[in-house]
């Protein structure tokens, strides 16, 4: 069913409350769509919402509001989308589609294509998606994969929603990280040298990818560099923090994400932001000394306690460049920002939001997601990892054992702040009872029947043959038909929660709602042509909502299997 039509319904509730003197607010009309068909298609629980106002029964007010309901459809012109409108205890108002609007949404999504489920709910908002953000000193972790996954795919939906959406990546390219960076790989430049003395810092970077970085280095300066100054510890900084970008850069772009913009925090503190940012936060009256340092009243905005933005050394904590950060990203016009976290920052929403409230801003004009952590499992044991002995397994090494298709949609089946269990022998089993191609199957099943359909002889006589979608009855084939419908809503939905996992499950559904039918009814019958033109447009219509839903999880859609 059409946006149209259900803002109509919406507006048309309301209008009722309005003439009734239900209600003197401007009511939420929330429709919602029950899992038992025995409930409708959709449902309407403002009776409920409206009775303690009213102080009448939510069951008495919502047989007011479906009566009234049924006159307006009727007076404009609505009622054949509707089979009846029902009423349920507590204050349910029901509502079950005609078969007529059953056929509409084939029609729609025939009329649409590529373009069904496409909507202008973000009304061009400018929005800054930052995600990843990995620091520049080593490959990609499983935690930076599963980060990539959901800030692509919700960049995905809420452009395809109307949002114009930027990707862009902070690159942590300064500080004690960098800094030790470099004096990893310059002990790893000196063994390779020979220099037996030369070790690791205690803090430093252990992976072997800085091995084969300063053999490299060997090769191409032999020992210019051999000496230990600023100049060389430099050097080794920044030559690691590039190389390891790049790789970073060139692992996102083989998962299928890119960023429009990558933000150096180098450049932020070269640039005076941070000065101004002070500035700003001086003149609200937010600033204050202590104890030789200066503090953030983050308390003001709701904060657990005040923060310090410069500590008595006079060193800035990493709050300072953060907040400089945000009143940048604002200052370049973004209206939303969303940041895409790990779990070790849970901590630091409260700060950070009450930094943005003391730039002037609202907020809810920075939303934060924690994304969990994943475990991955191999014979349904748990791979043990270190990040710190440089022991775990990378985005890299994960796409070459499962695929890009399984790691982004596996990454992608479980709520953001919920802990994921990636299992390893599933994510690569050929079968239906991996999701990922479940999915793919009923795509390339599709396009098998279309192949044969669409060439030869065949093509002419369903040419020929009279379209009648009202050949399309049996329950199972309205179930299959009643779920395409929710696509767009679904997308909707994920753009407003910003949880993109809800498309992930809505796929899986509609793949096994094909398969049920599939299963039980064929497609094409020389024996019953126009049934065959049916439920070929049903399939097809499948096919196109497949085909769209994978894309914007970014995962591909195969014809053949």
């Amino acid at each position: 069913m059409s946006r149209e039509f259900k803002d109509t319904v919406t507006s048309l509730i309301r209008d009722i409350i309005k003439e009734e003197g239900l209600s003197k607010q401007d009511l939420y009309i929330d429709i919602e769509f029950p899992k038992e068909k025995q409930f409708g298609d959709w449902s309407i629980n403002v009776a409920m919402k409206l009775a303690k106002e009213c102080r009448k029964r939510p069951l008495d007010i919502a047989e007011l509001l479906a009566a009234r309901l049924r006159e307006k459809l009727m007076a404009s012109g609505y009622d054949k989308k509707i089979e009846k409108i029902e009423v349920k205890s507590p204050g349910y108002i029901n509502i079950f589609f005609s078969n007529e609007a059953l056929d509409d949404i084939l029609k729609l999504i025939q009329e649409k294509k590529n373009d069904f489920g496409r909507s202008n709910i973000g009304n061009a908002q400018k929005i800054l998606i930052e995600f990843v953000s990995a620091n520049p000193t080593g490959p990609l972790s499983i935690a930076h994969a599963r980060q990539a996954a959901v800030g692509d795919t919700l960049a995905n939906i809420m452009s395809f929603c109307g949002y114009e959406v930027t990707r862009e990546y902070y690159i942590n390219d300064e500080g004690n990280q960098i800094k030790n960076l470099g004096l990893s790989l310059q002990a790893r430049y000196l063994q390779a040298l020979g220099r037996k003395d030369a070790e690791l810092p205690a803090d430093g970077y252990k992976g072997e990818y800085l091995v084969s970085m300063a053999e490299d280095i060997v090769k191409s300066k032999k020992d210019a560099y051999a000496h230990s100054d600023d100049k060389t510890l430099q050097f080794f900084s920044e030559y690691a923090a590039t190389e390891i970008l790049r790789e970073i850069n060139n692992e996102l772009s083989d998962f299928g994400v890119s960023f429009d913009t990558w933000f150096s925090q180098k450049q932020l503190a070269q640039s005076g932001e941070i000065n101004k940012v002070f500035a700003v936060l001086k003149d609200g009256g937010y600033l204050y000394e202590e104890d030789g340092a200066t503090w953030f009243k983050s308390t003001v905005f709701g904060d657990d306690k005040d923060r310090v933005l410069i500590k008595s050394d006079g060193q800035f904590t990493y709050l300072t460049p953060d907040i400089a950060y945000h009143r940048l990203k604002f200052a370049r016009g973004f209206e939303k920002l969303i940041n895409i976290l790990g779990p070790d920052h849970h901590g630091y929403i409260n700060r950070l939001k009450a930094a943005v409230c003391a730039l002037g801003r609202k907020k809810d004009d920075l939303s934060v997601l924690i994304i969990q952590l994943a475990t991955l499992f191999r014979d349904g044991k748990p791979v043990v990892m270190s990040t710190r002995a440089g022991e775990y397994i990378t985005l890299r090494e994960l796409m070459q054992e499962v695929g890009r298709d399984a790691s982004r949609f596996f990454f992608l089946m479980r709520r953001c702040d919920s802990h994921l269990e990636f299992d390893l022998e599933l994510a690569k089993k050929q079968s239906l009872e991996n999701p990922v191609y479940y999915i793919q199957y009923a795509y390339a099943r599709i396009s098998g029947i279309a192949e044969v359909i669409r060439s030869g002889e065949n093509k002419k006589i369903f040419e020929d043959t009279a379209l009648d979608l009202a050949l399309l009855r049996e329950e199972e084939t309205l179930d299959l038909i009643r779920k395409l419908n929710l696509f767009p809503e679904v997308l909707i939905t994920c753009s407003l929660s910003l949880e993109p996992h809800g498309l992930t499950t809505y796929l899986r559904e509609l793949a096994g709602c094909f398969h049920a039918f599939y299963n039980k009814y064929r497609v094409y019958s020389e024996e019953n042509l126009p049934l065959s033109k049916a439920r070929f447009v049903l399939v097809d219509c499948v096919r196109q909502v497949l085909y769209t839903g994978l894309r914007l999880v970014g995962v591909g859609s195969p014809e053949r299997m």
